[in-house]
């Protein structure tokens, strides 16, 4: 199965890239100005669904603009068509595909495919996570002060921050450096592959983190809540690590939620 997810994800990653520049039909969903939904998001969901279905058409789909199909089978893939729609109308070149496999309640597999870059991340439950066919693995830092963190912002930031910028701050006064990019499902693999070190986002769906978390805990990550405490794709709050840093976040995230910024490195 893993086989077809990732044709399916570099069919849909080539029609993502062959759309930018066209004029969209842009929609808010919510009514959030930063929850964008695009005719191309839609399109790239058909594509998705659409093939899988066609070979199996007994199972279930939970999918980011159609929701859940069946609700039934024992098998659910869970897909993100374009992970990053903001970037993409803008035309920043950082957004994904993603498509994970759930079986009996456990996420088995994932695909998650940057088509700008061409960089395909692939991962089975048990047979570690790849990069274009190469093992990858979680970097080695051990000290938060030089190590490159992520975050993601909640499409609900401007109506109900939920510490996400204390959060911010502190890790920021903690570490080498964050990032933000746009993209969960490639911050997640940008961890998984050793190029960040840690990530951390306060409000996630399951489509935007299900086949990446996998990715990460195959590369030898660790996946929690904020608080440290084991966790599912269903809980919205994501943090992953390399591990060797992931107490110390834990710590420095305690402090946002109790609404303490530190304003200062001492």
């Amino acid at each position: 199965m893993i086989q077809l997810a990732v044709e399916v994800a570099l069919e849909a990653g080539a029609f993502l890239k062959e759309s930018v520049g066209k004029v969209l039909q842009i929609e808010r969903k919510f009514g959030q100005e930063t929850n964008l939904v695009t005719e191309i998001d839609k399109k790239a969901e058909e594509i998705i669904i659409g093939a899988i279905r066609k070979k199996y058409p007994d199972h279930d789909f939970l999918a980011e603009e159609s929701g859940s199909h069946n609700k039934t089978s024992e098998y659910r893939w869970i897909i993100d068509p374009l992970d990053g729609t903001l970037n993409f109308t803008h035309g920043v070149p950082l957004y994904s595909v993603s498509i994970a496999l759930e079986v009996r309640g456990e996420i088995v597999a994932g695909v998650v495919y940057e088509p700008n870059l061409g960089e395909l991340f692939t991962v089975e439950k048990g047979k570690g996570a790849f990069l274009n066919k190469k093992p990858i693995r979680v970097s080695t830092v051990n000290d938060l002060i030089e190590s490159m963190v992520v975050t993601g912002f909640p499409y609900t930031i401007q109506s109900n921050p939920a510490n996400a910028i204390e959060h911010f701050v502190n890790i920021l006064m903690h570490a080498q450096g964050v990032r933000r990019l746009g993209s969960a499902a490639i911050d997640l693999c940008y961890v998984a592959c050793g190029r960040f070190d840690a990530f951390w986002e306060v409000y996630l769906s399951p489509w935007d983190m299900a086949a990446a978390v996998l990715l990460v805990q195959e590369a030898g990550g660790r996946f929690t809540d904020l608080h440290g405490a084991p966790s599912t794709v269903y809980n919205k709050q994501v943090l992953v690590t390399n591990g060797l840093l992931h107490d110390k976040m834990v710590e420095i995230l305690a402090m946002g939620m109790k609404g303490k910024m530190i304003t200062s490195r001492s």
